[in-house]
């Protein structure tokens, strides 16, 4: 399986070299990614088709994937006008309310901000016919389902795209097992990017179901929220893939709701995450920390969050840089001061300087 999927990204990004239109790995990732979205929804639809009866499509017929991806006839400028002035518009203009099941809104907001890069139409088809070739109904049974997923994020940022999104496997999983996740708790990742840590819940989560209640919990647990839209619609499409119907992944930045604010009803019993850091955020968002917390460096702001958002006896797991450890500046030790004071951290793994390279140097640890 692991040489199909090289073969798939490679396929791809050979035939997108070609298109005038794409300009550098994010977009190319950006544009699988909305594709890969349609694919795997259409056949999670397909499934919920024969699990309810009174199933209905948000997704008007003719921009279903599964229909107009069929037409092999439409390809070139007729593929192009289609998707550009009838897929994306429809799309991005669904009715959605606050009542519209949240596995039916996802599709609105995954294309809020999705654009079709590709400009020349028989590109376009070539790239859409592999991505229709994957045949996910015979991953099914096997577990494999969401495998193939991962193993296309890592074969992207192999081909140097979207480190900043990948938080390697096995540093999920460990941090996962260390937690050791129960039925009826709940998780979240506040900067989920393609949602590792979220499939590494569920990996270790899932052999716990023993009941259809326990079900009902495991599809329940996890929460994360993303900021940048492309990361978001792929940790959409990976939960779908891990058999999440209903996944509560929600597109916007969690540093920009004050932590004052925040009730018994937004805390979790764990947090996972590998918040960005190297970042700075703009002046207002620190108004929404206290004054004494308020760092302009991007992972502390996380930190703050995180012992705002944890439920008593909650427990987390997050990959920090040195710069928190060492950092000597007011908030900094402030926040640290909160920390092990109000918190027990009782344990610091020191990272190897590899688990990132070559996307950055930076050393980091796992508190």
């Amino acid at each position: 399986m692991a040489n199909n999927i090289s073969g798939f990204v490679k396929s791809i990004r050979d035939t997108m070299r070609n298109d005038a239109g794409i300009n550098g790995d994010a977009q190319r990732i950006e544009q699988i990614a909305w594709m890969l979205f349609l694919k795997v929804y259409d056949a999670q639809e397909q499934n919920w088709e024969m699990e309810e009866d009174d199933f209905e499509s948000i997704i008007p017929d003719d921009c279903k994937w599964s229909n107009w991806v069929q037409n092999r006839n439409l390809t070139g400028d007729d593929l192009l006008n289609f998707v550009n002035n009838t897929l994306f518009p429809t799309l991005k203009s669904l009715d959605v309310n606050k009542d519209t099941p949240i596995k039916k809104a996802i599709v609105k907001t995954t294309f809020e901000d999705a654009n079709n890069y590709m400009k020349d139409g028989v590109l376009l088809r070539q790239v859409i016919n592999i991505i229709d070739e994957l045949d996910f109904g015979d991953y099914e049974e096997s577990h494999a389902f969401g495998e193939i997923y991962e193993s296309i994020l890592k074969e992207l940022q192999s081909a140097g795209s979207s480190g900043e999104f990948y938080t390697p496997r096995a540093v999920t999983d460990f941090m996962t097992k260390m937690i050791n996740p129960q039925i009826g708790e709940t998780m979240a990742d506040f900067a989920c990017g393609t949602g590792g840590f979220l499939t590494s819940w569920l990996k270790e989560l899932e052999p716990k179901v023993k009941t259809t209640e326990d079900r009902q919990l495991f599809d329940q647990s996890i929460y994360g929220m993303e900021k940048k839209p492309f990361p978001y619609m792929l940790c959409i499409t990976n939960m779908l893939l891990h058999g999440v119907d209903i996944p509560k992944i929600e597109h916007g930045n969690s540093l920009t709701h004050d932590v004052l604010n925040y009730t018994e009803d937004d805390k979790y019993d764990v947090v996972l995450m590998n918040p960005p850091y190297g970042g700075s955020e703009k002046e207002d968002v620190k108004n929404h920390f206290p004054a004494d917390l308020a760092s302009s460096e991007t992972a502390d702001l996380f930190v703050t969050v995180i012992m705002y958002r944890l439920k008593k006896n909650g427990r987390a797991a997050v990959i920090l840089p040195d710069g928190f450890l060492f950092g000597t500046d007011n908030a900094k030790v402030a926040i640290k001061k909160k920390l092990f004071t109000e918190f027990n951290l009782h344990t610091i793994i020191r990272m190897p300087h590899s688990v990132f390279a070559p996307y950055t140097s930076i050393t980091t640890n796992i508190l």
